[in-house]
């Protein structure tokens, strides 16, 4: 993987390319959804109508290497709402070749513009591999996420 790395928004004629990242991405969580949802995933990503659920997809060559989806919400304690990054990704074979850094900065920039200033997203504690980079991009906070029963 030398070239260059090309990240745009999510567009219709990405969904082969994006549900095999998707597949993936669950697969890594351990989890597996109907088709349904992602048929509906994708067309919330790709409506541009939408302005709450964004979705970006980078590219090396002429494979799709990684994608980011976020979803932008009001906030209690802010004025502007907030963007949660709530999906990231890369194939095995991007890794640590910059693609995620790319996708972060992407959705930070997307952020910047919108005047959402505050970008935040989870992630699993024994996922080392991504907070190696997340703690050179962002600051780790020690919120616990907490889910109904």
């Amino acid at each position: 993987m030398t070239s260059e790395i090309s990240i745009r928004p999510l567009a219709p004629g990405d969904r082969s390319a994006w549900r095999s990242l998707w597949r993936d991405y669950l697969a890594f969580y351990e989890t597996d959804l109907p088709d349904e949802i992602y048929e509906l995933t994708f067309a919330r990503y790709t409506d541009p109508a939408r302005n709450d659920m964004l979705g970006w997809i980078a590219w090396q060559g002429g494979d799709a290497v990684g994608l980011v989806h976020v979803i932008v919400h009001a906030h209690g304690w802010k004025v502007a709402p907030v963007t949660y990054l709530q999906d990231l990704f890369t194939t095995p074979a991007a890794r640590g070749k910059g693609v995620a850094r790319a996708l972060i900065e992407t959705v930070y920039a997307d952020a910047d513009v919108a005047g959402r200033g505050a970008v935040y997203w989870l992630t699993q504690t024994d996922n080392t591999a991504a907070r190696a980079l997340y703690d050179r991009v962002a600051i780790a906070t020690d919120f616990m996420k907490y889910s109904r029963s």
